[in-house]
């Protein structure tokens, strides 16, 4: 991915689960690590080693068809956007994307781009299929997940 103009000093808002998701997050540092931001994801190892020295926040997991960790998550998003105030909420997944995007779009009008993973080409994830509805820039990295969501863009593979 391009640096994108419309990147541009902004405050940015990471919101992902450790490990692979995390991962692609790092790989498009280019298009955040000149602007103010911070992470949120869990508490893991694997995370918390990546994002030494950045501002991070950590949410309640896991997050996968747990009802009781999304209530706490959609708290916790409804209070770090009203304190952190971000332009942009980037995610790549999974589920903890799903109360930042919901809130940050309805709630808070925020600009919202979510990236599906790499490894699902002709059929999307739950968290994309629900951020898809609430993204302003919904990026695919094969030109097959374009059947799953039309209205989506692809700039190939981050990887």
């Amino acid at each position: 991915m391009k640096k994108n103009k419309e990147f541009k000093d902004v405050k940015i808002a990471i919101v992902c689960s450790s490990g692979g998701h995390l991962t692609h997050m790092m790989m498009i540092k280019k298009v955040w690590e000149n602007n103010e931001r911070f992470f949120v994801t869990f508490d893991k190892q694997d995370a918390n080693s990546q994002l030494k020295g950045e501002k991070v926040y950590h949410c309640y997991y896991p997050t996968n068809r747990n009802f009781k960790n999304l209530f706490k998550n959609t708290i916790l998003a409804r209070k770090l956007l009203r304190k952190e105030k971000p332009d942009i909420i980037i995610s790549s997944g999974a589920a903890i994307a799903i109360p930042f995007f919901f809130l940050g779009k309805v709630f808070f009008r925020k600009k919202c781009v979510y990236i599906e993973v790499f490894d699902r080409i002709d059929k999307g994830t739950i968290a994309g299929k629900f951020c898809y509805h609430f993204s302003d820039l919904f990026v695919v990295q094969w030109p097959e997940q374009k059947k799953v969501y039309p209205k989506a863009k692809y700039l190939g593979s981050i990887f």
